[in-house]
């Protein structure tokens, strides 16, 4: 059913359509997952280009300030550089670019994952009303079941 296939609701069992529900939910809550995961990493970002537009200017190169290594361990240090910094591009590799440069990758990082965010915002919209209509049809089918049964 996931390569486009069309197939009457109501042609289907109760179970059939128990099945299909159960299904969807499974997709449309893994859609979900992937989502916040994309929303959490795309706020990453912005914290990264935040940090890069207030934190780094000459004023603070020789200041003192607190590094963290982990969310609550946090160790002094000063900054070595006001003009460059280093950016994590993935599966655990830095590069150095200068500030104007990371702010273009983190900008650019933005936006790839406001588009992808967008694009799965549509489909967990259709995927839900999937759903409704599944449960509906469902609904229906057990709603008056009984009363078919007893016609015969």
């Amino acid at each position: 059913m996931s390569q486009g296939q069309q197939i009457e609701l109501t042609s289907l069992s109760v179970q059939q359509l128990s099945q299909l529900k159960k299904q969807l939910d499974s997709e449309l809550e893994h859609l979900t997952s992937s989502f916040q995961s994309l929303r959490t990493t795309q706020a990453k970002f912005r914290d990264c280009l935040k940090s890069i537009s207030i934190g780094l200017n000459p004023k603070t190169a020789d200041k003192p300030l607190l590094v963290p290594l982990t969310s609550s361990l946090y160790v002094p240090g000063t900054l070595a550089s006001s003009t460059h910094v280093l950016v994590d591009v993935g599966t655990g590799f830095f590069i150095e670019k200068s500030t104007t440069d990371a702010t273009d990758f983190y900008t650019r990082k933005v936006a790839d994952l406001e588009g992808s965010l967008k694009e799965l915002e549509q489909i967990l919209q259709s995927k839900a009303q999937n759903v409704r209509v599944v449960e509906e049809v469902l609904r229906t089918k057990v709603t008056t079941g009984p009363q078919s049964q007893e016609a015969r």
